[in-house]
C-alpha cells in the first residue's frame, strides 16, 4: 500500500477530513493525528514539505507530505515507495478539484459538506492507490454521483 492516510487539519490542529487506508485502532489514529499536526505546524512555509515519519508513524518507511493553504493543512501519509513530488502534485489536484466542487474551498465546506469532500477524495484515491489525476474527470464523476448531471445518465 502506498498511501496510508489523507488528512486535512485547520491551523489549530482540528481534523476536518480524515481518510485512513490502513486498519488502525481509534486511539492510534488520534495519536497519529496529534503527532502529524505537531510535526507540520511548527515548520515555516518556505521549507521542504516532506517529513520522515516518527517511530509512531512507522519510522523511515513512512513519509508525511503536506501543503499549507490558507487555514488548512493537507497531509498525506505515504510509504517510502511513493514519490514526494508526485504526492505534492496529487495534493494540488485534490485541492483544485475541491475548489471547483465548492467554488473556492474553505474550512466551512469541509465542516458542513464532508461527504462531498470525501467523495472527491474517493475519486482521486481508493484503497491507498491513486485512481485519477485529471481534475475535469474528478469533478465530472463527483457531479454525476451527486446527481447534478443526471441528464448524462439518460
Amino acid at each position: 500500500m502506498a498511501i496510508k492516510a489523507a488528512l486535512i487539519f485547520n491551523n489549530n490542529g482540528t481534523p476536518r477530513l480524515t481518510q485512513w487506508y490502513q486498519q488502525l485502532e481509534v486511539k492510534v489514529q488520534m495519536d497519529l493525528l496529534k503527532e502529524i499536526y505537531r510535526l507540520v505546524s511548527v515548520r515555516p512555509d518556505n521549507i521542504c514539505n516532506f517529513l520522515e515519519g516518527s517511530a509512531l508513524l512507522g519510522g523511515q518507511d513512512t513519509k508525511i507530505i503536506y501543503r499549507h493553504y490558507a487555514t488548512l493543512y493537507f497531509c498525506f501519509v505515504v510509504d517510502s515507495s511513493e514519490s514526494e513530488l508526485g504526492i505534492l502534485d496529487l495534493i494540488q489536484v485534490f485541492v483544485e478539484s475541491l475548489d471547483r466542487i465548492f467554488t473556492n474551498v474553505c474550512e466551512l465546506d469541509l465542516i458542513f459538506r464532508p461527504n462531498e469532500a470525501l467523495q472527491v477524495l474517493g475519486e482521486v484515491i481508493s484503497g491507498g492507490l491513486v485512481l485519477e489525476t485529471n481534475i475535469n474527470e474528478i469533478v465530472l464523476a463527483t457531479d454525476i454521483k451527486k446527481g447534478s448531471l443526471s441528464s448524462i445518465n439518460k
